[in-house]
């Protein structure tokens, strides 16, 4: 398919085999269906927060025959060659097809065509361009009771199509020259070619590069490789002594390695919940001399991993890749290099289990190993802990073309079950293999469409004690006609013994050639050569690389951001801005109050009359300019007067009172204006009434309403505080005791009305040191956090109930959420997301919001009694909280954006206060007040163990290194505990002899790590929350109006 943009509208043109469709139809649940094709908006949002497949175009109806006329008829007057026009994303508003039906004489009519309504308009001749048909197309009308149209309409359907619109579809469409850049192509051109669409000759051969030769692409080539022109372009060759598809080659007979993760959900048997893998790792192993292949994967849960022994195929690609060939046969390596995806289904009989196994092989690395992703998605059929699997030796027949490979079989498997029963089970495969060939040469084919895979001596293992499974094959490749293929000399006995190329010796003991050594001018000047085993590799010393040519190292041209180093000519600081643009380009702008082309910029003279009052006096300066009322007056210069300077609350009454009606009493203010009361000094009375509606409420030293204290009609009066009289919550440095946090780690721990720290001297606590650090009259606070990045301190606090923070550097706290809470516990900051996640536990519900309060979203609201801590692993992406509920505590964890929820803990708990999650030993550790204990757990395998028990009444915790650190109602201490010694190694109890509630560590710097929101907020409009394998963009609860795009993404 080839997608085509104009100006105003795109279409597809696709290109179906002349030879005839290789399948009409698939089979499903016992019968044949036959394939669809056409065009789909994918999936679009429904309801809320789940999805549904949009609207769809088929070009082809319910049975095979229409299928089959795909490549024997047509729209736009060539066979097999169908042209749409599809509109415009994202609306998927507009689909419609070619009308040009008829084949031309010279074409043989496929059988059975049929023939759309629709006029074929005349299209005049142009000059100097042989054009037979052009395609047009009839106003499209989206079909609004049915998410599809049919391409073979009813006879009920066939309605007269409306005047054809010359605006919309100029008769006359000129062919024009476009640019073609497929998806990382193995054999891309250097610089994007043109590519031409000839309407009077379409056939297979649609469309063609202009070729380029190996004079420019000689670097596209392995260094093992020869470059070669040929009529249409060139191809990379592998040397001898070197196999592969010329862009990639290996020596011959060099064992070869693979490494790679594996992702992907998992059901067994009738399991409702899957098993997630998230990155396992996956390595493999080959003796390429005798196709011998060995592979494992690694911490694979117990519960899958007897599943997974049928499938040795997991890793069966590398076996095929790098089997032993047979004469006048290749191995996949050898056609295709290593450069492929793969995706292959698995369907278990007779439960008709599906799995789907996902692989994108992305060639070798820098350390000479394949590289491979692998994901699975489905489900297997149970095979019981302690059972064993026998695979029997097995063939399987690989069919190429140029760029595709396929296979399918149906193989057997013997299942050993524990109390020494055996079952014999079935399941089919298919598999198909898309790569990129060179399509200039014959040779880069294989020799025969079709080959055998023999695979035998075939070993599966499940390792419960290491979660590890292991696979084990031999691999040969040959015809795929009877008979054995012929013996190996090497097995026989018959046979002499060589080294390979790039070693030395009698063949019988074979030593490495070091090629660096021995022609120390191989690389050239500016090179460095790199011997390997059996080879050796060039690489230009830093700010150099290769040429066109592959083997001359050139000076790097590298762009030079002149803002940054300062080597720019705009004016100065103080007058211009300079603004990089990319490359080495930037641009010069004045400043504001400033005037000229930015590299020479002049002050502006703002002090014009009429500027200031006019008892004031203009003072222009650089940039701006100020106003100052002359002696004898008081003002900001704007608004200068002779009598005694007045209040906040004093003007604020003045500018009601300036907007009077006249009435027969004299002037009064308007009708329903509220007019603030000032006390004898001029400030705000600390109630205020709006005497038109019958109302009274509560106001701040600034005149504003503190939210909550608003009384109705006919209601006593609140009794609110005066503001000037209650002191304020005061920050670091204003008292004698309250200091900024010195340099380096320190504990964090609330205490009624106070939040105090402790600091640390490696991971011992300086308990002589340890201050308050904030002091919150008349405040509880609850739990505390710490973003280590502004260094701010967040806290909770129930008798607001408020979330607030304070910078530990200087400044006066700040409330950031005061509405819609009751009794906010627990609080947990993202420090690379930048967000806040909290628990209430009169709400019963976990919340999320950015740093500042704004984006507030609702995370959970079922399923919770007492959530109280909460604690985020934004490297990883997970988000874990206890809920202390007494009839039922548990533990639980999700990913950050909500999804992925699970029970992590739930058996032997009383009531699990405290959590942390330590992410040098990636262990989850709790408190527990009603065991009296401290455990941990893995979050991943789920181990769990003991850290200490006997503990009395523990209430927060946190970690730092190896040391557990909680706060305890019955001790009023911070306790020290060792986490891996087991056992209690300090105390420290503050003077004040009173609860200790939330504790979290203030870190020096910022633990490493980063997840997918840490960079431009991970391309959100709004909330971006990590996941272990990406981000989700999420709205908050309020964006009603607002221009916010939900989207999930994986990277």
């Amino acid at each position: 398919m080839v997608i085509a943009s104009g100006e105003t509208v795109s279409y597809a043109i696709l290109l179906y085999p002349s030879e005839g469709m290789q399948f009409l139809s698939t089979p499903l649940g016992g019968r044949r269906e036959p394939l669809q094709a056409g065009f789909s908006k994918g999936l679009i949002k429904f309801l809320l927060w789940s999805s549904r497949q949009g609207p769809y175009y088929r070009t082809t109806a319910s049975d095979e025959e229409s299928v089959r006329k795909l490549s024997e008829q047509t729209n736009s007057g060539k066979q097999g060659v169908w042209v749409y026009e599809i509109g415009t994303t994202p609306y998927f508003s507009a689909v419609a097809p070619g009308e040009v039906t008829q084949l031309p004489t010279a074409v043989p009519q496929g059988r059975g065509g049929y023939d759309l309504e629709g006029a074929v308009l005349p299209v005049p001749a142009r000059p100097e361009t042989s054009v037979q048909q052009v395609v047009v197309y009839p106003r499209y009308e989206p079909d609004r009771e049915a998410h599809q149209r049919a391409l073979y309409p009813t006879p009920e359907e066939q309605q007269p199509q409306e005047p054809y619109d010359p605006v919309r579809h100029p008769v006359q469409i000129p062919v024009h020259t476009v640019q073609f850049q497929p998806h990382q192509p193995r054999f891309q051109p250097q610089n994007p070619e043109v590519v031409e669409v000839d309407d009077s000759v379409i056939n297979v051969d649609v469309f063609s590069y202009n070729f380029e030769t190996c004079a420019t692409n000689r670097k596209r080539c392995s260094n093992f490789a020869d470059c070669r022109d040929y009529p249409s372009g060139y191809c990379c060759h592998c040397r001898p002594g070197f196999y592969g598809n010329g862009q990639q080659c290996v020596a011959d007979g060099k064992p070869q390695r693979m490494n790679g993760k594996v992702s992907g959900r998992v059901f067994v048997g009738s399991s409702a919940a899957p098993v997630e893998l998230s990155g396992n790792d996956l390595h493999s192993y080959v003796v390429a001399n005798d196709g011998r292949a060995y592979v494992a994967i690694s911490t694979i849960p117990a519960k899958l991993g007897p599943s997974l022994l049928p499938l040795p195929s997991l890793g069966g690609a590398i076996g095929w890749a790098f089997a032993l060939e047979q004469p006048g046969h290749e191995n996949g390596f050898s056609i295709i290099g290593g450069e492929f995806t793969r995706q292959a289904e698995v369907t278990f009989l007779p439960g008709n289990e599906k799995l789907t196994i996902k692989q994108e092989f992305k060639g070798i690395d820098e350390h000479d190993h394949l590289v491979v992703n692998t994901e699975l998605d489905g489900t297997v059929p149970e095979v019981p802990t302690g059972a064993s699997v026998q695979i029997d030796p097995y063939s399987e027949i690989y069919q190429y073309s140029s760029n595709l490979i396929t296979s399918s079989a149906t193989r057997d498997y013997t299942v050993n079950l524990p109390d020494g029963t055996a079952q014999t089970r079935t399941f089919q495969w298919r598999q198909t293999i898309v790569f990129q060939s060179c399509p200039h040469s014959e040779t880069g084919r294989p020799a025969t469409p079709t080959q055998q895979l023999s695979v035998d001596q075939v070993f599966v293992m499940y390792d419960p004690g290491n979660q590890l499974i292991r696979y084990a094959m031999s691999n040969k490749i040959g015809s795929i006609h009877g008979g054995q293929p012929e013996e190996n000399a090497c097995f026989t006995g018959q046979f002499t013994c060589e080294c390979s190329t790039g070693f030395t010796g009698d063949g019988r003991r074979c030593y490495d050639i070091d090629e660096c050594r021995e022609t120390p001018q191989v690389c050239g000047h500016r090179a460095l050569c790199n011997n390997q085993p059996g080879t050796f590799r060039c690489e230009c010393v830093d700010g150099y690389q290769f040429s066109s040519d592959g083997s001359t190292c050139v000076e790097v041209d590298q762009p030079t951001d002149h803002c940054q180093v300062g080597s720019h000519d705009c004016d100065v600081a103080e007058r211009a801005l300079c603004s990089y643009t990319g490359g080495s380009s930037y641009i010069c702008s004045c400043l504001q109050g400033f005037v000229g082309d930015g590299r020479s910029c002049r002050d502006i003279d703002e002090c014009q009359p009429g500027r200031c009052h006019q008892d004031a006096v203009c003072y222009n300066t650089q940039g701006s300019f100020t106003c100052q009322c002359r002696s004898g007056y008081h003002g900001d210069g704007f608004h200068c007067s002779s009598g005694p300077e007045k209040t906040q609350c004093q003007r604020h009454r003045d500018s009601v009172l300036s907007s009077t009606v006249f009435g027969p009493r004299g002037p009064r203010p308007l009708p329903g204006k509220y007019v603030p009361t000032c006390d004898a000094l001029g400030a705000y009375e600390p109630t205020q009434c709006h005497g038109s509606i019958g109302q009274c409420w509560c106001v701040d030293r600034n005149g504003l309403e503190i939210p909550g204290t608003r009384t109705g009609p006919g209601s006593s009066r609140p009794m609110c505080i005066d503001q000037g009289v209650v002191p304020p919550p005061v920050g670091p440095t204003p008292r004698p005791d309250v200091h900024p946090l010195p340099p380096g780690t320190h504990l964090l721990f609330a205490q009624t009305g106070k939040i105090e720290h402790i600091p640390l001297d490696g991971y011992d606590m300086k308990k002589s040191e340890a201050k308050a650090v904030l002091h919150l009259p008349e405040k509880v606070v609850i739990g505390v956090a710490y973003d280590c990045v502004d260094k701010m301190v967040y806290w909770t606090d129930i008798t607001g109930p408020s979330i607030s923070r304070a910078n530990l550097q200087g400044g006066d706290p700040s409330a950031i959420i005061t509405t819609d809470l009751e009794s906010p516990e627990g609080v947990a900051v993202d420090h690379l997301g930048r967000t806040l996640f909290w628990t209430d536990s009169m709400r019963d519900r976990i919340e999320v919001a950015s740093l500042d309060g704004s984006q507030r979203r609702v995370l959970f609201s079922t399923d919770l009694v007492n959530p109280r801590a909460i604690i985020a692993d934004p490297a990883n992406g997970y988000l874990y909280w206890a809920d202390w509920n007494r009839d039922s505590p548990k533990i639980e964890a999700s990913h950050m954006d909500g999804t992925n929820r699970r029970v992590l803990v739930k058996d032997d708990l009383g009531l699990p206060n405290g959590l942390t999650y330590d992410s040098q030993s990636s262990l989850l550790c709790w408190a527990d007040a009603g065991t009296h204990r401290v455990e941990c757990i893995d979050p991943i395998r789920g181990e769990r163990k003991t850290v200490l028990e006997g503990v009395e009444y523990p209430f927060g915790m946190t970690s730092y290194g190896k040391n557990l650190y909680y706060t305890d109602w019955r001790r009023d201490a911070v306790v020290v505990t060792d986490r891996i010694a087991g056992k209690e190694t300090d105390q420290f109890q503050p003077q004040k002899r009173s609860r200790l509630y939330g504790i979290t560590t203030a870190y020096a710097q910022c633990p490493t790590g980063q997840n997918y929101c840490t960079v431009n907020n991970g391309g959100c409009t709004h909330l971006c929350l990590a996941t272990p394998t990406g981000r989700s963009c999420l709205c908050p609860d309020n964006a009603v109006g607002v221009s916010c795009v939900e989207r999930e993404g994986r990277h």
